[in-house]
């Protein structure tokens, strides 16, 4: 189909990225899916078993269900492999880049550990270079693509966490930091037809998802009994793009339930919960700019 809409979802080998890369292709579009895992073996849950997914099987999956995939094994931390998926996309899209999806995120093994921050490895903290510089990094490549051709939205999937304690200091940084990009990245946006948005998804239902749930029952159960699939939030983020108001929703810190119900999305034909009222509300945006 020569009128595919264009995206890019990084960290998308499985998890919420994954499932994010299907939900665009549900919608018809050409997803370009990155990630480092080309055969399964690499990448371990909460309790050491390994994780199933690759770029590879990704792509194929968004065939399946009307799009196109497009795989591309890119270690996000690598600032010149990233230079050369944006070339690819430019040179086989005419320069075309209609969303991306900054999701690729290090995750730690001791992530979810009830545990303080100085007693996990220092490790931890790489969540802050694959994760939060890599979605800058990401960012000025699509913006450089979007703004000439006057249209496009940049994404990042942010949660709850970035208000709220949750998995410790360098996750919660992350995690505030990726609210702050959308942010400030809409002021220099303004006017040029591209928008940005940092969503706040809520329990996610994927592969880590349900070991959390048999490792840490205490904690995770009944979050899982409410999980949204995350093809959900790759729905709502196309309406959001779609939206009559999409000038005044770029820069602000969604949460995806609440987004999908103003714009009358639902997933699989139901409504998810908000949790603002337990783990906190997105700041507002602030009008203030210094130069």
């Amino acid at each position: 189909m020569a009128d595919r809409r264009i995206a890019l979802v990084t960290g998308a080998s499985r998890g919420a990225g994954a499932g994010i890369a299907r939900g665009l292709g549900e919608l018809g579009y050409r997803v370009y899916v990155t990630g480092r895992t080309v055969t399964p073996g690499n990448a371990k849950g909460w309790d050491g078993s390994v994780l199933p997914g690759t770029v590879s099987e990704t792509a194929a999956r968004i065939d399946e269900l009307g799009g196109e995939g497009v795989p591309v094994v890119c270690d996000h931390a690598d600032d010149a492999q990233v230079a050369r998926l944006f070339e690819q996309i430019a040179d086989e899209n005419a320069g075309t880049l209609d969303v991306l999806v900054n999701n690729a995120a290090y995750m730690h093994h001791q992530l979810i550990e009830k545990m303080p921050f100085w007693e996990k490895e220092l490790d931890a903290q790489k969540i802050l270079d694959v994760g939060l510089r890599s979605a800058y990094v990401a960012s000025w490549h699509a913006a450089r693509m979007m703004v000439p051709q006057g249209s496009g939205c940049i994404a990042m999937t942010s949660s709850f966490g970035a208000t709220c304690y949750m998995h410790g200091p360098a996750y919660g940084a992350q995690k505030a930091g990726l609210d702050k990009l959308a942010h400030d990245m809409e002021h220099d946006l303004r006017g040029s037809g591209v928008i940005a948005v940092s969503l706040w998804l809520g329990m996610q239902m994927t592969e880590r998802a349900q070991i959390s749930a048999k490792t840490h029952p205490e904690q995770y159960e009944q979050l899982i009994a409410m999980a949204e699939n995350p093809e959900f939030s790759a729905h709502v983020l196309d309406a959001i793009d779609r939206a009559a108001n999409r000038d005044d929703l770029s820069g602000r810190t969604l949460i995806v339930a609440e987004i999908a119900k103003e714009l009358g999305i639902t997933d699989r034909g139901n409504e998810r919960v908000s949790f603002r009222d337990t783990l906190g509300c997105p700041r507002e945006k602030n009008p203030a700019a210094i130069y």
